[in-house]
């Protein structure tokens, strides 16, 4: 009993977050969602590993990990970083660190030089995040599955493959939710042919 009480909040956060695993765990429902993600599934492994090996290697680094608070998100291979660093250098070093992973096309540096976000912060934040993507997924005609969404000291990152018209329905809902200080549309836009725009 115990353990289903455990991975039913887990599968929920995750479902959120819109990650692979919990797609693949959660079966019929999560698979809807897998099946609408603009991404093929070679881009989604990506996206994980690059996210996994990022989070690893910076993890690895003593002056990082004690010293700064970095968060790694990799969506088509675009890769958003965010959190604190308190130097430009440490900053830095976890772009280098992002750079040299295979396949990154592009790199969003939202990194602020200062002290780390405290717990109860991340743990706001998160909320945020869960907050945000209920939102998303009760509004009419916003396809919630194709965004992601990333919170990081009460800012709103929205990331994704979607038209110009369902990124700015997601920026509506994301200002409109409680606690959000800013949103930041980081979304390649497609057309409904699906062919990216410049």
């Amino acid at each position: 009993m115990k353990k289903i009480t455990l991975v039913i909040p887990v599968l929920l956060a995750c479902l959120l977050q819109g990650c692979i695993a919990g797609a693949f765990v959660a079966g019929g429902a999560a698979g809807t969602a897998v099946a609408r993600d603009k991404r093929s599934f070679d881009t989604m492994k990506v996206d994980e590993d690059i996210t996994y090996q990022s989070q690893r290697y910076i993890a690895a680094d003593p002056d990082l990990n004690n010293n700064a608070h970095i968060v790694v998100v990799s969506y088509n291979k675009v890769v958003l970083l965010a959190g604190q660093a308190p130097t430009p250098a440490l900053r830095d070093k976890a772009i280098r660190i992002v750079q040299a992973q295979p396949k990154v096309r592009r790199i969003f540096n939202e990194i602020t030089i200062g002290k780390p976000t405290s717990p109860m912060r991340r743990s706001q934040d998160a909320m945020i995040t869960a907050n945000v993507k209920a939102r998303m997924v009760a509004t009419t005609n916003l396809e919630a599955s194709r965004i992601k969404v990333v919170t990081e000291d009460g800012v709103v990152y929205l990331m994704g493959l979607t038209t110009r018209r369902q990124a700015d329905i997601a920026a509506i809902v994301a200002r409109n939710s409680s606690g959000v200080k800013q949103v930041v549309k980081l979304i390649e836009y497609i057309d409904y042919s699906g062919d990216t725009q410049n």
